[in-house]
């Protein structure tokens, strides 16, 4: 049949007007969907779904933790000078902005709707999902600030507080509020969100566990699992809504969001982390598998619906099998595309396995000899030549003389730094065209050694490395548990932590340091550097290697960035569309 003939019949029997609008049934006004409680949780599920997978987007190929092989990189392209208002590969204006609209829409809606026909389950349905969309309204204002919050007239600015839907008839050319400003709209949605909802979402088998305000209603045991129970195990509970309140108050403590050094920020940020960490049991509660969280194949692959490892605090879904990250990361001769290549400069933030940073005299380090002795979890993250890798374990020769598309710049595909990540990759996946096989992934949004590296940042600024507030240990504590479980320091006691526990200082470099390895390639780098006003320019660096024992460290790619880019844009389109909007100062 003329396929032609058939698409000229369908359009001549179909209206012009039914081409052009959409069917009535899909037009769906607010008296329609507020009769259909799921519609009304679709403007909470399309926040939800606008939440930044940051661990594998890679914005390390930014920093000086990593290049990108693939030169048409976003990332790349940034880093070597590139980086504009127009062009901005970590913008979240749009995303988070939108993501706001739904959820100020969810608030005006979600009371005008009925979740169940018994009242007290039906109250219980309007405390989760408003508890629910307040602490997401917060973490996209955490976001917002992250990257768009900075200095401007003078001034550090944060974002336009929107707290109602806007419609077409609502004025958008507001101001941005002050940086506090909105870190005071942040805790204040996160405090409403936190008396609502519980510390966890598990079923219970017990009426005396119900919260009063429910049993004293004549809630039972089976209609508060309904509605807290297991099924909602992945939705944003009180505990993620106190982690979220922690990583905000970093950020407002941190050197480019503190102008004054105003140290009760800083003990704000140490005493919310560690009333997380207390809850787990404080430094007992340090998961001994969390070094490889993303491979503990038996771990990953028994978890059952919705729960988590003791090193994840918040994840999302985990799906069926798969290879997309390896085929994005693996080597050439295992059939991936090696995207993400680790620098030298990484390599070399990884101490000695005696504790020792390398450059240390007592270190024992050998430039003719680079990896022996080093931390455990250098192996363990990264690729160096000679690493074993893949399902069939094979050996992975990175020397610029490799016989290999694996060698140093052999291809499109190869590194060129003479290093390729191994972290957050199933080394059981097969790429192997003729047996091709996938695996299940942990997709973390939050995982704990990130919230014992905030409490270790934090209370070392507000109380010193040694002390604890009101804790049972202190950031001192925390980083020598967070190395012994890396097998840093078994033998000797870790002398070099304990030569320098009572430096203010060199302890804040030593937390900066173990942030950087344990969260590397987890997409907190870029962010970390900035909110620290780092140095952002230090060369992307590489190793070439020959005749097997030639080792020469190389530059690979300038960083060009300006002092003024600490903070992020606003993007360019919203200026020519807002006159109210300031940009930040230098861009």
């Amino acid at each position: 049949m003329n396929i032609k003939l058939v698409i000229m019949a369908l359009v001549l029997t179909t209206s012009c007007s039914d081409l052009i609008d959409p069917a009535v049934e899909n037009i769906q006004r607010k008296d329609l969907i507020r009769e259909r409680p799921s519609m009304v949780q679709g403007l909470l599920l399309n926040a939800y779904l606008r939440i930044p997978t940051n661990g594998y987007n890679f914005s390390e190929m930014a920093t000086d933790d990593a290049v990108s092989n693939d030169l048409d990189n976003g990332f790349l392209n940034m880093a070597t000078g590139q980086w504009a208002s127009n062009f901005n590969p970590v913008d979240r204006w749009n995303a988070a902005n939108s993501a706001i609209q739904y959820l100020n829409e969810m608030l005006t809606e979600v009371g005008n709707t009925e979740y169940a026909s018994n009242p007290q389950v039906n109250q219980m349905f309007l405390d989760r999902l408003t508890g629910e969309t307040h602490a997401l309204r917060a973490l996209f204002m955490y976001y917002l600030l992250q990257a768009h919050g900075g200095v401007a007239g003078g001034e550090l600015l944060g974002v336009p507080i929107f707290l109602e839907p806007q419609s077409v008839d609502s004025d958008f050319n507001m101001p941005r509020a002050t940086f506090d400003d909105c870190m005071a709209q942040l805790y204040s949605d996160l405090n409403t969100a936190m008396d609502l909802l519980p510390m966890d979402y598990n079923n219970i088998g017990d009426e005396s566990m119900i919260p009063s305000k429910y049993r004293e209603g004549g809630t039972g045991v089976n209609d508060y699992n309904r509605v807290f129970g297991d099924d909602a195990k992945q939705l944003v509970s009180g505990r993620v809504a106190r982690a979220i309140r922690a990583q905000a108050a970093l950020l407002a403590a941190s050197p480019s969001f503190n102008l004054d050094n105003d140290q009760a920020k800083w003990g704000d940020a140490a005493t919310y982390a560690g009333e997380l960490l207390n809850d787990i049991g404080g430094i007992s509660g340090l998961d001994p598998n969390g070094v490889t969280w993303y491979s503990n194949a038996s771990v990953i692959d028994g978890l059952g619906a919705g729960n988590n490892p003791p090193e994840i605090l918040w994840r999302g879904s985990i799906g069926g099998p798969t290879n997309d990250l390896e085929t994005q990361n693996f080597p050439p001769t295992l059939y991936g595309e090696g995207l993400v290549n680790p620098t030298q400069n990484l390599v070399d933030a990884f101490p000695m396995a005696n504790g020792y940073p390398i450059n240390d005299p007592a270190a024992g380090y050998s430039a003719e000899s680079p990896y022996a002795e080093r931390d455990p979890r250098l192996a363990q993250f990264i690729l160096i030549n000679g690493s074993t890798a893949g399902s069939t374990g094979s050996t992975i020769n990175t020397a610029l003389d490799s016989d290999t598309n694996d060698g140093l710049n052999k291809v499109e595909t190869s590194t060129r730094t003479g290093y390729y990540m191994r972290k957050l990759l199933r080394q059981d996946v097969n790429l192997d065209p003729v047996a091709s096989t996938g695996q299940r992934h942990l997709q973390p949004r939050m995982r704990y050694t990130e919230f014992f590296l905030i409490y270790a940042e934090a209370a070392n600024e507000a109380w010193g490395p040694l002390a604890s507030g009101s804790f049972s240990f202190s950031a001192y504590d925390v980083i020598k548990a967070i190395r012994q479980r890396a097998g840093i320091g078994l033998d000797n006691n870790d002398p070099y932590l304990e030569s320098i526990k009572g430096d203010q200082d060199a302890m804040r470099q030593l937390i900066r340091n173990e942030r950087r390895l344990e969260l590397s390639f987890e997409g907190f780098r870029f962010w970390d550097l900035r909110r620290w006003g780092a140095d952002l320019t230090e060369t992307a660096q590489g190793m070439r290697i020959q005749n097997e024992d030639d080792y020469s460290i190389i530059d690979v790619e300038n960083r060009v960035y300006q002092d003024y880019m600490i903070y992020g844009p606003v993007p360019y389109s919203e200026l020519l569309k807002f006159s109210a909007l300031q940009q930040n100062t230098g861009w």
